[in-house]
């Protein structure tokens, strides 16, 4: 049996893999194909996965009339013949509300007759700010950064995030009428709840403003956001009716996950995937993962997926993927097997950091300490970027071109 980090890494890959943009819509529009047009194809593709799915949809819709792309900064991947933007996440960014308005140009522009293939996928809402009348850039920076520091899941921001936005929760469909949109789309978030991927640019809204109101009071947040941004949630003019489009889901977390034990089981593992809703407060989840590890008689993989969040508390460097595996490698009972376990997000990119996440094993421990740090302290302080990178036990993999949230495997050999 190959080393058990080398085979955990192996999994990961499995995983992203799994989740291949370019192959999963190749399938996608064999299965579903998208309308014939009798006027333009527009292509508009956005998320972390976006050029390769726009370089699929190009080969697969060859002479579309306009094709865009946008992605974040760390993507490199360019696209022949189309306009491939990158811009900022997990925090808006100017380069960002560029973007967004280049997409709105382009749907505004629809007519009857022409139709837009929408190709959505994780990262989507931050990387396209198109704030509503009346807000700004900043405004919508600053409700993100206070979503992200208060811990709340994906869905409970994109809720809010929607009410802010020109695009989102089916904004997208409002401005492209009359054309038709078909949207393929690659999840990112545990459920796959299609009003909260990218914040539902192709879908109906997840609440109203007054539950936006209501969540941000009592995530305690209310009193510290902008002005202009409260006073546009307080206003409860009925939106604009949401037009039909036809949405097809093409890769998932469940997917990945299912890649990853049927790699574990050709190495000679005992396999099973313990949750894909591995979700909510990562003291939370870290518990879940040192519960099922415990003596084997027999080489074993444990599968998780989902996604975490952090409540924000120091000044340290991380993400959710690299806390989950330092919280996992301190508090680790000692078993008498050889364990590794890893934690990460399958687009490449943990936090504002280089690492999509963290391989740690019972010695991570020692070697943080080996190294004069102070583990439980750089813990205590949002730091385990500094504590994994200590020990050598940063998973870098540089980003990946898809998303479908994040995968953890904890291997345990007798």
């Amino acid at each position: 049996m190959p080393d058990l980090r080398q085979l955990a890494r192996t999994l990961f890959d499995a995983a992203v893999a799994a989740a291949d943009p370019a192959l999963a819509l190749r399938r996608a529009f064999a299965d579903h194909p998208p309308p014939q047009a009798t006027g333009r194809t527009i292509l508009i593709a956005v998320g972390k996965a976006a050029p390769a799915m726009l370089a699929e949809a190009m080969a697969l819709c060859p002479g579309a009339d306009t094709a865009i792309a946008v992605t974040h900064h760390e993507n490199p991947a360019e696209v022949p013949g189309a306009q491939v933007l990158r811009a900022g996440h997990p925090v808006p960014d100017e380069a960002g509300a560029a973007a967004a308005r280049a997409v709105i140009e382009a749907l505004k522009a629809c007519g009857p007759g022409d139709r837009v293939i929408a190709l959505i996928s994780g990262g989507g809402s931050a990387l396209l700010p198109a704030p509503a009348p009346g807000l700004t850039l900043a405004d919508k920076a600053a409700v993100n950064r206070a979503l992200l520091a208060a811990g709340l899941d994906i869905v409970q921001m994109n809720l809010v995030r929607q009410q802010l936005s020109q695009l989102k929760g089916g904004g997208m469909l409002r401005l492209a009428a009359p054309a038709t949109v078909t949207a393929y789309i690659l999840s990112d978030v545990i459920g796959d709840d299609l009003r909260a991927i990218a914040s539902g640019p192709t879908v109906g809204p997840i609440g109203t403003r007054a539950e936006a109101r209501a969540l941000l009071r009592d995530a305690g947040l209310w009193d510290d956001l902008p002005l202009k941004v409260r006073a546009h949630l307080s206003d409860d003019t009925p939106a604009a009716p949401v037009p039909e489009a036809v949405n097809h889901l093409i890769g998932s977390n469940r997917q990945s996950l299912e890649a990853m034990a049927r790699a574990a089981a050709q190495a000679g593992l005992a396999t099973r995937i313990v949750s894909d809703r591995l979700t909510g407060d990562v003291a939370d989840a870290a518990r879940v993962v040192l519960a099922e590890l415990a003596p084997v008689a027999e080489p074993t993989a444990l599968l998780f997926g989902g996604e975490t969040t952090v409540n924000l508390t120091g000044t340290g460097m991380g993400g959710r993927n690299q806390e989950l595996a330092l919280r996992v490698a301190l508090d680790a009972p000692g078993i008498g097997n050889d364990w590794v376990f890893l934690s990460g997000g399958t687009d490449g990119r943990d936090g504002p950091t280089e690492a999509a996440g963290g391989l740690v094993d019972g010695a991570t421990a020692e070697r943080i300490a080996a190294a004069g740090q102070d583990a439980k302290a750089l813990l205590a302080d949002n730091d385990s970027h500094a504590a994994l990178d200590a020990a050598g036990d940063l998973l870098i993999t540089g980003a990946t071109g898809t998303n479908v949230a994040d995968v953890q495997a904890l291997l345990i050999r007798p």
